[in-house]
């Protein structure tokens, strides 16, 4: 054994590795213990995540063999550096993940992974948002960092220095080195494909599969795929014909209404009835309104305006949303595009310019178009998005602070909800009888919760709460009604109020399907007062719905149906990504994807049981036709307006 003393570093890397991961994983299991516990086999996350975290670790490990190794002796001092400089660097990001795992898995239902990354982008919002709601964890984390760091500067030469060996034994002993290695970077002899994150899937709850991970492999991941965004083949494979035909079933557009043959979907969409005077269009996008915050949808008692105003339009009570993020959100109401493993179009690159939106192809009809948003509008690369796809005028944080006007509140996201509805409305106003579109996407129902006091009777004790930051966004939606009503552009106007995502989006299943459930009401001349429009819908049926109310014809190329006209004998169905699981969802049935596996199908029961069933292959293949479509019409830049 004294002669494979020159191994020590590598058996010093991979014992500390897995004391890191196995302690986090076990205080995971611990927080989370009464959901975890209710699904079968629990228990499979240890030696899941012992195999998952060998694998990690294995792979870390095989520059410092090749140095220990190849590398003769009178180099031994610069080897050692190098090997305490790399161990301690790699073992500090696998504790920091590790340490920053608890919250992010109480907010997101899994562990660290793309977002966590987005989030690194935009550090003054962040940093913000961090010191304000999470500054326990913030301090803990530092603290265990700093004892970390006292005991690499003490104990880095212990444990880490290799020692001096003949060299010829070191040749020896290095091919069973590697196959140890090998073997456990693979953590098989026989599969032909690397071990992966769809080898910890062994239950239909997204968390305690996700438990058997480690943070550090999900954020490098995360990383690696990003060269990977547009692929859709992680679900399957199909002919791009077959998948165009299979999507074009659930469309209302008929086999005439297409209109060019290389932009598969575009189509004509007619008006309810033609106007001289084509009406305003207003989108105010609300930040995590979930329907369970909604008093009228069944929720909590915290919309009395929006369950009010939505009395006076068309209110939908049975629509979800296509994803857990803003963007997502903003994908599906202003540009309809079906949503994907990929990420979001507004982030995409080959999405920047002529990709269809709703300001363009309202541009092209003469409208004003306009962002409108308390925040920095560089914020997820909305700004960027925007400004390439036919928003003429984004007017953000900055325009906020530039104009003289006293507003009402300024917090860690931008200016509050109640001094966006106040701007909108004065933008509005300025318009005069210029038709105009215009997305309003408000800022306040955002951790950290911040508000202007004296404005709402708080629902929680404590002021800064999801609840309270709920009923404020309430307020300011009444208010902006409050304004609107009294100015000439309101009688002229089609007003939507909707949400982009819920809050914290986590629940036992693969796919929290209640938690994509979202309120939306449609305002304005021509909307049916009082309706209530109670089929399964899903967020990229809302623009061409909107579209059909303007009173003009409109060339998109959207696969949404415009739920004005939908046949009450056609069933309805919603479209929702999770992280990388994608369900589609027709009636009580849903047909969920992940990675690298066979699809899944399961019935139904109040959007929180889902009961396994027999696959549909027609359906499971109509599912895999829309993710198919998604990329293929990102790459192939078809889903856009004839110029």
């Amino acid at each position: 054994m004294k002669n494979l003393r020159f191994l020590k570093p590598i058996f010093s890397f991979i014992a500390i590795g897995l004391l890191i991961t196995t302690l986090s994983r076990v205080f995971l299991f611990f927080l989370f213990k009464e959901r975890v516990v209710q699904t079968p086999d629990f228990w499979y996350i240890f030696p899941i995540g012992l195999r998952m975290d060998l694998i990690l670790l294995c792979y870390l490990s095989f520059l410092p063999a090749l140095l220990i190794t190849f590398l003769p002796n009178k180099w031994i001092k610069f080897t050692n550096k190098f090997l305490v400089i790399y161990s301690f660097l790699f073992l500090f990001l696998i504790l920091f993940v590790e340490l920053a795992s608890p919250d992010f898995v109480k907010q997101y239902d899994t562990r660290p992974n793309k977002i966590f990354l987005d989030y690194l982008i935009y550090p003054k919002e962040v940093v913000g948002m961090l010191l304000k709601s999470y500054l326990t964890s913030i301090i803990v984390t530092f603290l265990i960092l700093g004892v970390a760091l006292y005991f690499a500067v003490k104990k880095g030469r212990q444990l880490f220095y290799t020692s001096s060996a003949e060299y010829k034994f070191k040749l020896m002993i290095f091919p069973l080195l590697a196959f140890l290695l090998f073997f456990g970077a693979r953590s098989s002899l026989t599969s032909k494909r690397p071990i992966n994150a769809s080898n910890a899937v062994f239950s239909t709850d997204q968390l305690t599969n996700a438990l058997g991970l480690n943070s550090f492999y999900t954020v490098a991941f995360a990383a690696y795929s990003i060269k990977n965004e547009g692929n859709t083949k992680m679900y399957g494979k199909m002919d791009e014909n077959e998948a165009i035909a299979r999507v074009k079933k659930y469309m209302i557009a008929g086999p005439n209404d297409f209109t060019d043959k290389e932009i598969p979907f575009l189509h004509v969409q007619q008006p309810d009835s033609l106007l001289k005077k084509p009406y305003n269009l207003v989108i105010f996008l609300q930040e995590s309104l979930g329907a369970e915050y909604v008093g009228i949808l069944g929720g909590k008692p915290l919309t009395p305006e929006f369950d009010k105003l939505s009395k006076e339009g068309t209110l939908f009570t049975n629509l979800y949303c296509t994803g857990t993020r803003s963007v997502r959100g903003i994908e599906a109401v202003v540009t309809g595009f079906l949503p994907s493993p990929s990420e979001s179009v507004v982030r995409l690159g080959n999405s920047q310019q002529g990709f269809f939106t709703l300001a363009d192809a309202l541009k092209q009809k003469g409208y004003d178009t306009s962002f409108i948003y308390g925040g920095m509008a560089n914020f997820d690369n909305m700004a960027s998005f925007f400004n390439g796809n036919g928003f003429q005028d984004i007017v953000d944080q900055t325009d906020f602070e530039s104009d003289g006007n006293k507003y009402a509140f300024k917090g860690t996201w931008g200016y509050s909800d109640e001094d966006l509805v106040t701007k909108a409305n004065q933008y509005f106003k300025s318009k005069g009888d210029k038709p105009f579109f215009s997305l309003m996407f408000s800022t306040s129902n955002h951790e950290p919760f911040e508000y202007p006091a004296g404005r709402i009777k708080p629902y929680d004790k404590k002021p800064n709460t999801v609840n309270n930051a709920m009923k404020y966004a309430d307020f300011s939606i009444g208010k902006f009604f409050e304004m609107a009503k009294k100015e000439a552009y309101f009688k002229n106007t089609i007003f939507i109020v909707i949400a982009d995502h819920n809050t914290r989006t986590y629940g036992k299943n693969l796919v929290p399907i209640n938690k994509f459930h979202i309120p939306a009401f449609i305002m304005g001349p021509g909307v049916p007062k009082g309706a209530v429009y109670d089929r399964l819908a899903s967020q990229i049926d809302i623009p061409p719905t909107l579209l059909s109310y303007l009173g003009l014809p409109f060339e998109t190329p959207m696969v949404g149906r415009n739920l004005s006209k939908l046949d009450p004998k056609v069933q309805g169905r919603s479209i929702m990504q999770f992280n990388d699981i994608n369900a589609f969802r027709v009636e009580n049935q849903v047909v969920i994807m992940q990675p690298n596996l066979k699809p899944l199908q399961f019935e139904i029961k109040n959007d929180t049981t889902l009961i396994p069933v027999k696959l549909n292959e027609e359906l499971a293949k109509d599912a895999l036709a829309h993710v198919i479509t998604a990329g293929n019409l990102y790459k192939e830049s078809k889903y856009k307006l004839r110029r």
